[in-house]
């Protein structure tokens, strides 16, 4: 620690003195801080740019490269009350008829007898019922039939009817209900259909008598066949399951729901007909034409903007300020600057303009191998006429609903057809290759927001940079020091000299 000393011999502002020295000294150090600032800089917008492309890979998977996007139909049904009609895989047109002749339902039943339980809010302690069982539920699948793992729940005396419910509801294949007026249950399968010579719930317990809990508690027949079969009275107290019963094209089909799916196509009867609904399809050419406009406004949106990048001003004169310049300015001063800072510094960016070729040339060649269009220009889409606009690709939307409604599945081809080789890939398949390989370029130089500098090539420069200043740092803390000590080591000089004339002086003057 240097002994610091005044001005008070001298007379000298020695603290402004050293500052001015400081500041000069300084300059390299600044000049290593605005490095660093603008490599930053660079890789934020490396990273914004990589942003966009993920942005266009994502928009080209999730539209012209699922086949999806291109089977979108519109349905045309004569009895939409009675049916209704919505395509899943089908690639092709679709017609027909269904009569609708029984609908599926599912199979329920009730107690046959009051319960012992009055409050299904209280414990069952409260009914004398003692210690624990293993209630278990079978029933029918979405499938017709009856359920192999069936469910088991654990009941105590301590749970409440109201606790039991929920569970069973939440995780069995029956939905439960207690009516505290009546104090009777039901349940109900959740899924509809019967299963022929068979029952579609069955419930047991491992309890004994007069403790079991569906026959002695809560009064009810352990499966709904038997529950359905009238008492002497002619009461029921359940129901079977039963079938969707269908004409489909004059033949008779049985499904054990009422939405069912035929050929890609699914269908879902809502309620019995006389007369067979009448059904047919045909491309849903407005829904396809507004995927692809999404992928081409997204791909002409990225080219714009690295366009924008690729060809911005650099301004040499404009270098990133120091917290000292910055103090002798307005924040509106500041934003200026930093706005010519900050430009050009992807300017002719190899990898950037590299990527915009790659894409031109994706789009130009044709995919060999297709059964009808081969280019994009085939279905009405390329590229702008003006060079400036880098390749940006315009639609003629006659052109290309024209194509859609003639074949919509050529057109996914033309996107999407898989091959060994480039030439033989489809449009988008050729984009998203030539995309993931810029975008591991980018992260390579750049990294994400998530990696250490130590990964990516600007990272290892950062890096450098920090060190190069806390080495300067150090530095320049031993030369503020010298200072300090030549200063004090003058100050101490001149207040010896100075005390030895005062010395002098009042010796002559006695």
């Amino acid at each position: 620690m240097v002994l610091r000393i005044g001005g008070l011999a001298s007379g000298m502002d020695i603290d402004t003195l050293v500052e001015q020295l400081m500041t000069a000294e300084r300059v390299p150090l600044d000049k290593i801080n605005q490095k660093k600032t603008y490599t930053e800089w660079q890789r934020d917008d490396y990273r914004e740019m990589n942003s966009l492309l993920l942005d266009l890979d994502n928009t080209i998977f999730n539209g012209v490269a699922k086949q999806a996007s291109y089977i979108k139909k519109t349905v045309s049904i004569s009895n939409s009350d009675a049916l209704s009609v919505k395509n899943v895989n089908s690639t092709i047109d679709f017609s027909g008829s269904i009569k609708i002749n029984e609908l599926a339902s599912a199979a329920t039943m009730q107690s046959f007898t009051d319960s012992k339980i009055r409050d299904s809010s209280k414990k069952l302690s409260d009914i004398g019922f003692s210690g624990s069982q293993t209630i278990t539920i079978s029933a029918i699948t979405k499938d017709g039939v009856i359920q192999e793992n069936s469910y088991k729940l654990p009941i105590s005396e301590d749970d409440t009817l109201d606790s039991i419910i929920t569970r069973i509801n939440k995780d069995s294949g029956v939905t439960a209900f207690f009516d505290n007026k009546t104090q009777r249950i039901s349940f109900t399968a959740k899924n509809t259909g019967g299963i022929e010579g068979a029952p579609e719930i069955i419930l047991s317990d491992d309890g004994d008598s007069p403790n079991k809990f569906f026959n002695n508690i809560l009064g009810i027949n352990s499966n709904n066949d038997l529950a359905a079969k009238p008492r002497e009275d002619g009461t029921v107290f359940g129901t079977a399951g039963t079938n969707a019963d269908i004409t489909y094209n004059g033949l008779n089909i049985t499904r054990s729901s009422n939405t069912f799916t035929v050929n890609g196509v699914e269908f879902t009867a809502k309620k019995v007909t006389t007369e067979a609904v009448t059904f047919s399809s045909t491309p849903d050419v407005d829904g396809i034409l507004d995927t692809i406009t999404q992928f081409v406004n997204k791909y002409n949106e990225l080219v714009e903007k690295i366009r924008a990048k690729t060809t911005e001003t650099k301004y040499r004169d404009y270098q990133p300020l120091t917290d000292a310049q910055k103090e002798d300015m307005s924040e509106d001063e500041i934003e200026k600057w930093d706005k010519l800072a900050k430009s050009g510094t992807l300017k002719n960016d190899s990898i950037l303009n590299n990527v915009l070729t790659k894409m031109r040339s994706n789009f130009s060649s044709p995919v060999s191998g297709t059964s009808t269009y081969s280019q994009l220009s085939q279905i009405g889409i390329s590229t702008t006429a003006n060079y400036l606009d880098g390749g940006k690709l315009t639609i003629d939307e006659d052109k290309l609903r024209a194509a859609i409604s003639a074949d919509p599945n050529a057109v996914y081809e033309l996107f999407q057809k898989d091959g060994s080789t480039s030439s033989e890939q489809g449009i988008a398949r050729r984009l998203r290759d030539t995309l993931k390989t810029a975008m591991t370029d980018i992260t390579a130089k750049a990294g994400k927001t998530t990696s250490v500098n130590n990964t990516f090539t600007l990272g290892k420069v950062l890096n450098n940079y920090a060190s190069q200043i806390t080495r300067f740092e150090d530095k320049l803390k031993l030369i503020e020091n010298r200072y300090w000590a030549r200063f004090t080591a003058m100050e101490t000089a001149i207040n010896k000299a100075n005390s030895q004339s005062t010395y002098l002086t009042n010796m002559f003057s006695s």
